[in-house]
């Protein structure tokens, strides 16, 4: 891209801002030379890059970098044999504790939150602990070497501080002494090139034998080594020189250690760099609230509430434009100071923000194109030392564009044709347009040539626009209307600051009839697109509250569908456990049955029949009564012997044997009486005959319902006569009430003492139609086989 195209749409200034949030040296390198990308796989790569640090960044925060440092040219000196120093060893050091800090806490997130990209690009960072560690055991963090860092140094430094107090101790009992303490200026020890001296008086020189190593500005001190400390001086010497060799020693060992590992250290730097180049544009996202685009290679462009990142969010007027779709080249018309300018420049450095791999300030949905170049002819370069006029410098830079634009590059043109004659220039700018326009390539141009309004609207492809102008407030609003030619407004500004209106007439009198109608066109075009604009809204407006409105209903469904569950699911545990409880108790009431008819030989009394089914009845949770079982008390009173009634406790049918006081009725249900209170019953039909006709109520049809659980077969082998009828009477009931079509009464061969009792039993029962003996296959003699009514 060209350098001076990114210099006229300011793009260095985004970098110079993006450089502000990088934490590291090496980040702020690559922000300072990144450049537009011309591959479109490589953009959406590097948009996607951004915003996953973009995800990082608002989960989690920013990354840690801190201690990571350039460690580039110390890496180049240990590769080359140098030795490096304590401070360039704990950098190393720091660095590589970084670089494993900033891996664990991507690796970390990558967990909860994929970021694939960000993830294996920090998977490349090597793991260097052990250099790390042996930096770490030598180096404190105030880049001292260590007394630990070896035997011998322990020793050396050990010597020394040993050395240093019997040299205090000697000086400390020297300047103590009455003799010696007049001629010093001050009792204390201090030290002048590694030496321990003392402050003598300068007349007393003579005085003190050593050597003298300073004296004081005013030349009233001398800095004397006394002679009996000079051997003890050049022994402490000696001994720094030993402690220096042997730091050298283990700064080349340790600079030996990260020699080894250079190229994956140097790696590491590169990594670390280019991750906080990453998060440094999704910072950049967060502060300047952008959003993602989406790109393209096909020339479309499409901006959604575009703002120019250089201008202060309570000033900048959001930007509407789409090009490429429908028309490929867009002429804005209209006046000075309307905003065209920084509309085409908001455009153009959009677009390389975002072939930079840049978030944009623009709402979501706004989509960018990589073009192979942005070419741009804004703002006024005439020059001086060149003897270029306004006019000279647009056609010089116009024709340098047209030789290199592509048909996928995009064009901005300011002002084209300006600097000349309006005649000149206008046709000049047409033909100029049209040029480009048949390239191919994506064009914005700006011009106040009003010729080019009827140019832009006799081609296809091209699109008239303007900058919109309030003529209330005499100000333009930088609002970019896009299919509306621009309108001088010269006349409507004038009247409205006081211009006389004869003057204003004749001026209008000058204007030919034409434009005057193209004008007046121009104005009911403006009035159709207010109004348009203003119904847009209101509706805008109704579809947001109905969105509003279609959320709240859609949560509060949810809420009582959550509600509903809840109850749903504890209605049926609270049902489960009568359902058991009722289980239970019908066990018990069975086992209770078993035991009578063991204990009463199978003759169980009516009484405990009826005590037991009303154990049965108590244990049955309890169900609201339908309200048709509710009778009135006229009803009570119409029910009498004999009457067909509906039992709805027990879903059964019977009939009224007779009443048992006012409240209660004994009912024949089957082979079963039992009294049921009048309020569980409901008339179903009256005898036709008196009551007197037992043989008539028994003969009533009832209504069978089929009852999953009744037995079709009853096994009765083993069993004397006596038992046996009592049980196919009990049976033959059962499978009746049941609505079974056929029995089957299993009684075995023996003797056919069985089988002929059964037989006779069944040729008289009035539910029997008739019975057989087993064919082949049914059983044979040992069943018998009874239709019933």
């Amino acid at each position: 891209m060209d350098d001076k195209i990114l210099h006229t749409l300011e793009y260095r200034k985004i970098l110079n801002t993006l450089a502000g949030y990088t934490q590291t040296t090496m980040g702020r390198k690559a922000a300072e030379q990144l450049l537009p990308n011309v591959s479109l796989e490589d953009v959406k790569h590097l948009l996607s890059a951004t915003d996953q640090a973009y995800t990082v960044d608002r989960l989690k925060g920013s990354p840690p970098f801190r201690g990571i440092t350039d460690i580039n040219d110390a890496l180049k000196r240990a590769r080359i044999g140098g030795t490096l120093n304590p401070h360039e060893l704990l950098a190393v050091a720091n660095t590589t504790f970084g670089s494993r800090r900033l891996k664990r806490f991507l690796a970390q997130i990558h967990e909860d939150e994929p970021i694939e990209i960000l993830f294996h690009l920090s998977e490349l960072i090597s793991e260097q602990k052990p250099l790390e560690d042996a930096i770490k055991a030598c180096i404190d963090d105030s880049a001292e070497v260590m007394d630990s860092a070896s035997s011998e140094l322990s020793q050396i430094r050990r010597e020394l501080r040993g050395g240093e107090v019997r040299i205090r101790e000697k000086l400390d009992a020297m300047i103590r002494s009455q003799s010696v303490a007049k001629m010093l200026q001050d009792q204390l020890i201090t030290i002048r090139g590694d030496r321990f001296v003392i402050p003598v008086k300068a007349e007393y020189r003579s005085y003190f034998g050593g050597i003298v190593h300073d004296q004081s500005g005013s030349g009233a001190t001398l800095f004397i080594e006394p002679e009996s400390i000079v051997a003890m001086n050049n022994k402490l010497r000696e001994t720094r020189m030993k402690e220096e060799r042997e730091i050298e020693i283990i700064l080349q060992k340790l600079t030996a250690l990260v020699g080894e590992q250079e190229e994956l250290l140097s790696y590491d730097v590169d990594v670390c760099g280019q991750l906080d180049f990453i998060f440094a544009k999704a910072r950049l996202a967060h502060v300047t609230k952008s959003t993602l685009p989406r790109m393209n290679d096909r020339g479309y462009l499409k901006l959604k509430k575009g703002r120019h990142p250089l201008i202060p969010a309570d000033q900048v007027v959001p930007l509407n434009v789409e090009l490429g779709n429908t028309y490929t080249s867009i002429i804005v018309t209209g006046p000075n100071t309307g905003g065209k300018t920084v509309t085409l420049k908001t455009i153009g450095l959009l677009n390389l923000m975002a072939m930079s791999g840049l978030f944009i300030p623009a709402e979501e949905g706004s989509q960018m194109c990589v073009f192979d170049a942005i070419y741009a002819d804004i703002g006024d370069e005439q020059s001086i030392e060149q003897s270029l006029s306004t006019f000279s410098s647009h056609m010089t830079n116009i024709i340098r564009i047209l030789g290199s634009m592509t048909p996928k590059s995009l064009v901005l043109l300011d002002e084209v044709g300006a600097g000349t004659d309006p005649a000149e220039g206008s046709a000049l700018a047409i033909a100029i347009l049209e040029h480009i326009h048949r390239t191919g390539c994506r064009m914005i141009a700006t011009t106040h040539y009003s010729e080019l309004k009827a140019y832009a609207y006799e081609r296809k492809g091209l699109i008239n626009a303007s900058m919109e102008f309030d003529i209330t407030t005499l100000s333009p609003t930088y609002r970019l209307l896009v299919g509306v030619p621009g309108r001088s407004n010269a006349f409507a500004i004038a009247e409205r600051l006081g211009l006389q209106g004869g003057i204003l007439e004749f001026a209008r009198g000058e204007v030919k009839e034409e434009d005057q109608r193209i004008e007046h066109m121009i104005a009911s075009l403006e009035e159709n697109r207010h109004e348009a604009e203003v119904e847009r809204e209101k509706a805008e407006s109704v579809r947001k509250e109905m969105e509003d409105l279609r959320s709240r209903h859609d949560r509060e469904l949810a809420k009582l569908e959550e509600q509903r569950d809840k109850l749903v699911d504890k209605a049926r545990l609270e049902a489960k456990k009568l359902v058991d409880k009722a289980r239970s108790e019908a066990e018990d009431i069975i086992s209770d049955l078993r035991k009578l008819a063991q204990e009463e030989g199978a003759s169980v009394k009516e009484h405990k029949l009826i005590a037991a089914r009303k154990r049965l009845d108590e244990a049955e949770p309890e169900q609201k009564k339908k309200t048709a079982g509710k009778r009135s008390a006229s009803e009570k009173r119409s029910i009498g012997a004999g009457d067909e009634v509906m039992v709805y406790s027990l879903n059964q049918k019977g009939h009224v044997v007779e009443l048992a006081g006012t409240k209660e009725a004994l009912v024949q249900l089957g082979i079963m009486k039992m009294k049921v209170s009048l309020d569980d019953l409901e008339l179903v039909s009256s005898p036709k005959s008196s009551a007197s006709k037992p043989q008539q109520r028994t003969a009533t049809v009832l209504k069978r319902t089929r009852d999953a659980n009744t037995r079709s077969e009853l096994d009765l082998r083993g069993e004397n006569l006596e038992e046996a009828l009592i049980a196919v009477d009990r049976f033959i009931d059962e499978a009746f009430l049941g609505n079974l079509g056929q029995v089957y009464i299993i009684h075995g061969k023996g003797t056919g003492i069985l089988r002929t009792g059964i037989q006779e039993y069944l040729r008289k029962h009035r539910h029997v139609k008739s019975y057989r003996l087993g064919n082949y296959g049914e059983g044979g003699n040992g069943v018998t086989i009874a239709e019933l009514k």
